[in-house]
């Protein structure tokens, strides 16, 4: 039994998964653009990995930042409202730029808080490239045992 012989107009070469997800990533990127579009002169803000967990005693927010210093980075709360901010700067380079995958410009990152934190004890620590934001519980929204009256 003879099998049907598969043909292509196009040159035979190795497929290359990545570079279909390379193009799939550009071609959703200019969706993006062409939909969004840009507001006036204003850049648009990328946000950087982040995580945020729960003690008993505080939110810790931890935003993903290598690479940026300590003075390119602004955090700042108004009412409930966190919000991180900064940009990460572009590299001198010599020779000629082929791929890039590492995001440049500006970052933000928002998240509201829950109404019982301590804003005036909240710390932020950049350390190994992550930036640690540590937010204080209020005393009354900590956990307590209740003690148990009667015999």
């Amino acid at each position: 039994m003879a099998l049907p012989a598969v043909r292509s107009s196009g040159p035979l070469g190795r497929w290359d998964p990545f570079r279909e997800f390379e193009d799939l990533h550009g071609r959703l990127g200019s969706l993006l653009e062409s939909v969004a579009g840009s507001v006036g002169d204003t850049v648009r803000a990328w946000a950087p990995p982040a995580g945020v967990t729960e003690t008993a005693e505080a939110y810790l927010v931890e935003v993903e930042l290598p690479g940026v210093q300590r003075d390119d980075v602004v955090v700042d709360l108004a009412g409930i409202e966190l919000s991180i901010s900064g940009e990460v700067g572009e590299r001198e380079r010599q020779g000629l730029f082929r791929h890039r995958t590492r995001r440049v410009g500006q970052f933000s990152y928002g998240i509201t808080l829950p109404r019982d934190v301590d804003a005036d004890r909240i710390e932020a620590d950049l350390a190994d490239g992550v930036l640690t934001v540590r937010v204080p519980k209020t005393e009354a929204a900590k956990p307590r045992r209740i003690a148990i009256n009667g015999k």
